[in-house]
């Protein structure tokens, strides 16, 4: 497999389009950006960038989410979901961003 799949990468670009309501757009964005079989996902908010987390697809098509620690190392849980497709892992970014 090389890269990401693009449909796998359209369902991630809308879920970064729906994490912000259009009326503050102006002031923060969720974005994400590809390199090589991963997908970060970071928040834009008046210059600064914040890392969400990281999405890595396997040779074998599975999908696995990371998180970075406060040095900006990407690290994965044990308890961290491992899918098939993005929307679940999508699922529980969601998740653990309501609850920080």
């Amino acid at each position: 497999m090389a890269g990401i799949p693009e449909f796998a990468l359209r369902q991630i670009e809308r879920w970064c389009a729906r994490r912000v309501p259009e009326h503050l757009r102006d002031q923060l964005r969720v974005e994400c950006r590809t390199r090589g079989r991963a997908v970060t996902i970071f928040e834009l908010r008046a210059g600064s960038e914040q890392k969400i987390a990281q999405l890595r697809v396997d040779d074998f098509g599975i999908w696995s989410v990371f998180w970075a620690d406060r040095n900006g190392r990407w690290l994965s849980h044990p308890d961290a979901p491992v899918a098939s497709t993005p929307p679940p892992l999508l699922a529980e970014i969601e998740r653990r961003c309501e609850r920080d």
